[in-house]
Formats: C-alpha cells, sequence, structure tokens
C-alpha cells in the first residue's frame, strides 16, 4: 500500500495565526496531489494539529506563545479546499505523530510513503523522521513543491536535514 500522509494542512497555519504566503501557495498544489494519489489507488491519511485551550500554558505554547489549532475552532480545521472525504484524521498534540508511525509500522504493509503539507520545518520534518525511524526500509519521500516552512529559509534547511536522513526531496 502507497501513503500520501497530508500534515497538518489547517486554516491558522495556512492564512491563520501561524499563516504564510508560501502556504496559501501550496494549498491547490496539495488539491492535485490529494486527488492524483486517490487517482492512483493511495491511502491518503491527514494529520491535525490538535490543541487544548490551555495550550499557552504547556511547554510547546511557552516556547511558541501563539494560540492556535484549538479544538473546535476554526484555526483547527483542514482546509475547506482540501476533500478530507473519507480519510482517516489523526489528531496528534504535538509536532509529530508517534500513534501515526506505529500503526503504519504495525500494518507492516507499507510499500512507500510520501508527506506533503505544513510545516516543513516543524511538523513535516517530525513525521518523516518519525516515519523513516519506525519503518526504516520503507521508501519516504517529501514533495517540496507541496509543503512550506515557517520561513522560506528554514524550509530548505528542513529539506536539506531530511535528505541526510535518507529521506527523498522530489
Amino acid at each position: 500500500m502507497k501513503y500520501l500522509i497530508v500534515v497538518d494542512m489547517q486554516r491558522d497555519f495556512i492564512d491563520g495565526a501561524l499563516g504564510t504566503d508560501e502556504a496559501v501557495d501550496i494549498v491547490p498544489k496539495v488539491k492535485d496531489k490529494i486527488e492524483a494519489c486517490r487517482d492512483e489507488g493511495w491511502s491518503v491519511i491527514f494529520t491535525r494539529d490538535s490543541h487544548q485551550p490551555d495550550y499557552l500554558q504547556t511547554q510547546e505554547g511557552r516556547n511558541l506563545p501563539v494560540s492556535h489549532c484549538i479544538i473546535g475552532t476554526v484555526g483547527w480545521e483542514i482546509s475547506p479546499e482540501l476533500d478530507v472525504g473519507d480519510s482517516l484524521v489523526l489528531d496528534k498534540p504535538t509536532f509529530g505523530s508517534v500513534r501515526l508511525a506505529s500503526m503504519l509500522a504495525e500494518r507492516g504493509e507499507a510499500e512507500e510513503i510520501q508527506l506533503v503539507g505544513l510545516c516543513t520545518d516543524i511538523c513535516v520534518l517530525s513525521n518523516a523522521i518519525l516515519l523513516k525511524a519506525a519503518m526504516p526500509e520503507v521508501p519516504i519521500s517529501v514533495d517540496a513543491s507541496c509543503c512550506a516552512g515557517v520561513t522560506p529559509a528554514s524550509h530548505k534547511t528542513a529539506l536539506e536535514a531530511m535528505k541526510m536522513c535518507q529521506i527523498k526531496v522530489i
């Protein structure tokens, strides 16, 4: 089975509290990627950054003091431009989803995994590394044209870091 992991394509990361022009720009590309992968029979899984109202009192909130992706808010929602359909949506309380990596490793059916989404330098990087650590023999790639970082420079740095960890950047 081939998997497309759509990381945190949520309103707060696109044009909300932590949005960027680069994030807005990738939405149509991510939409096209999802459609193409589904047409080819890939399984599509979405992750969703999910915080409680007390986010600013958490360790992450003290280090990134911008309230975002609070469960139940508009900013927490996946972009309405993307068709979630019947795809699995995994909520995660922090950058990477240990649950996602464990679930796919336990299934033992992954032939290939590709990641797209936001933010390249935080959540995409974290999920790619967790997936590679859980399944070192599974080819894992990141479509750079369907990702955006906090800044263009940190996006590029994250892509280089993933390359060093044997994650293919396309």
